[in-house]
C-alpha cells in the first residue's frame, strides 16, 4: 500500500480526498500547514508521494517544495493550486514538482495522475542496473544522480531522470514529445500542457551545455527532443 502525504489547509477537501484515496488503496496522512508537514517528513519514514497545495496558512507550498527537493530529491510531488495560475504552475514545475493540477480537480483525475507518478518509482528498466554513459555524461538511474566528467553529483528529480534515461537510450535520435511523455511521465500530454517542456528545461539547466557550448538536449520543432553527441 502506497503512503501519500496530503498537505492542504482545506480540511473538508482533505477529508474528501482521504476518503477517496483510501478507497483506491492508498494510506493517506493529512497535514494542514507547512509546519506539520515538515515535522512529519522529519520524524516519519519517507512517504511514497506528496500531494501539496500551493497556498498554505503558515507559508507557501512552493517553499516546502524547495525543502523536499533538497532533502528528498527523488520523492514524487504533485502540486495543487486553487488559483491554477500559469505562473504558479511554471514555478512549481521549475522547482521540481512532478505534476500539477488546478483545484477544484476531479478525484479520478488526481488518482490517475498519482498512479502515473507512482508507476515511475516502481518501474525499473534493465538500464537501471548499471551506469548509463554517453560521452562525458554519466547517469545512475538507480540513484537518480548524474555527473559530468566524473565531477560533482547532480541530483535529478524522478521526472528529470526518466526523461534523461529515455533520451540516452537513443542519443542523437529525436523522440516525439508524446512518446517521451509516455516514457518519462507515464501519461499523454494534454492541450496546453507544458510540463514536459519544463522538466526538460530543468534538466538542461542542471546538466549545462557540452564543453564546446553546444546544448546537450536539443528541441526539433515538430519532432521532439534528442540528446546531442
Amino acid at each position: 500500500m502506497s503512503t501519500i502525504l496530503l498537505v492542504d489547509d482545506d480540511q473538508e477537501l482533505c477529508e474528501l480526498l482521504t476518503h477517496w484515496l483510501s478507497q483506491e488503496g492508498f494510506a493517506v496522512q493529512a497535514c494542514f500547514d507547512t509546519t506539520s508537514a515538515r515535522e512529519y517528513l522529519d520524524h516519519h519514514p519517507e512517504p511514497d508521494a506528496i500531494i501539496l497545495d500551493v497556498m498554505l496558512p503558515d507559508g507557501n507550498g512552493l517553499q516546502l517544495l524547495r525543502k523536499v527537493r533538497t532533502e528528498h530529491p527523488q520523492l514524487p510531488v504533485l502540486m495543487l493550486s486553487a488559483r491554477g495560475e500559469p505562473t504558479d504552475r511554471i514555478i512549481g514545475l521549475e522547482l521540481g514538482a512532478d505534476d500539477y493540477l488546478a483545484k477544484p480537480c476531479d478525484p479520478r483525475e488526481l488518482t490517475a495522475r498519482l498512479r502515473a507518478v507512482l508507476r515511475r518509482t516502481v518501474h525499473t528498466p534493465p538500464a537501471a542496473q548499471s551506469m548509463l554513459v554517453v560521452g562525458d555524461l554519466q547517469y545512475s538511474p538507480a540513484r537518480g544522480v548524474a555527473n559530468i566528467n566524473q565531477q560533482e553529483d547532480i541530483d535529478l528529480t524522478l521526472s528529470e531522470g526518466r526523461i534523461l534515461e529515455a533520451l540516452l537510450a537513443t542519443p542523437g535520435e529525436p523522440i516525439d514529445k508524446q512518446q517521451l511523455a509516455l516514457l518519462a511521465l507515464d501519461r499523454k500530454l494534454t492541450l496546453y500542457d507544458r510540463s514536459l517542456d519544463m522538466h526538460v528545461s530543468n534538466l538542461r539547466r542542471k546538466l549545462g551545455p557540452h564543453a564546446d557550448s553546444r546544448p546537450r538536449i536539443v528541441a526539433l520543432r515538430g519532432r521532439g527532443y534528442f540528446y546531442s553527441l
